[in-house]
């Protein structure tokens, strides 16, 4: 197991417990205490934990952003990302919404990739700036510190003079019957526009947001077109969303 695969399990289990034992880890992670207590005292160098003595703590001071990236699901994100790829094109205009595994995807772009992209994430607009072939614009508005992400009346202002190809939208929660919901209105008016302006709407979502529910609603089953998972396209958390005539990779 790679370093940084032990650091990801084991930010995992002080997220879940908030401590974690170290006797523990060398059990779980089939390393020696050694090995553990050089990963926690780098964790701890990094801010990430706080070491106590047999073990260590979880730290208020996490960012935010790096817990979601670094300890939610990342290595099922980077599957669902290469998935993603197969819908990318040269030539096309697309938008791409906030979120981690939209990032992941972002990296994975090719090089020789010739394609227009609009986002109201920072990150992703960060990125796409070392890209050579895309053309990047970014909207502008309120920016929600946690999601890092653009919203308001001038995003959605921008959004009703475009018509994008295909849209990567952002996803917190799907659910088979009711579609794409989230916790903000705000976010969820800007994402109802991105679908609203696309001809093809795909959803990247890890399978532990399948079958959720946020308070607000942001599209219809029926106004998705492909939704992309780590599991396998035949898988039976799916069959409803295959019965519905969206396309699953």
């Amino acid at each position: 197991m790679l370093k940084e695969e032990r650091h990801q399990l084991i930010l995992e289990e002080v997220t879940r417990h908030n401590k974690v034992r170290s006797a523990e880890l060398c059990r779980m992670l089939k390393v020696s205490e050694d090995t553990v207590r050089r990963d926690l005292k780098e964790l701890a160098d990094q801010g990430m934990v706080r070491k106590v003595h047999g073990g260590a703590v979880g730290n208020s001071l996490i960012p935010q952003d790096y817990r979601e990236q670094a300890i939610n699901h990342i290595g099922q994100k980077r599957v669902i990302a290469e998935k993603a790829l197969a819908l990318v094109r040269d030539g096309q205009v697309i938008i791409i919404d906030g979120g981690t595994t939209n990032l992941e995807l972002v990296r994975r772009l090719p090089e020789e990739l010739q394609a227009t992209v609009f986002t109201n994430s920072i990150p992703i607009a960060a990125e796409l700036c070392n890209h050579p072939g895309i053309e990047l614009f970014i909207f502008g508005g309120k920016v929600l510190k946690n999601a890092k992400v653009a919203v308001g009346m001038d995003v959605l202002h921008f959004l009703s003079e475009l018509h994008a190809d295909i849209c990567f939208i952002g996803t917190r929660s799907l659910h088979a019957s009711l579609g794409i919901s989230t916790t903000r209105r705000e976010e969820a008016q800007v994402k109802r526009k991105l679908a609203e302006v696309s001809a093809h709407v795909a959803s990247l979502a890890t399978s532990d947001k399948i079958g959720t529910i946020q308070p607000f609603r942001v599209i219809e089953p029926g106004q998705l077109h492909t939704i992309v998972t780590e599991l396998p396209p035949g898988d039976p958390m799916l069959k409803a969303f295959r019965d519905r005539g969206v396309r699953v990779l």
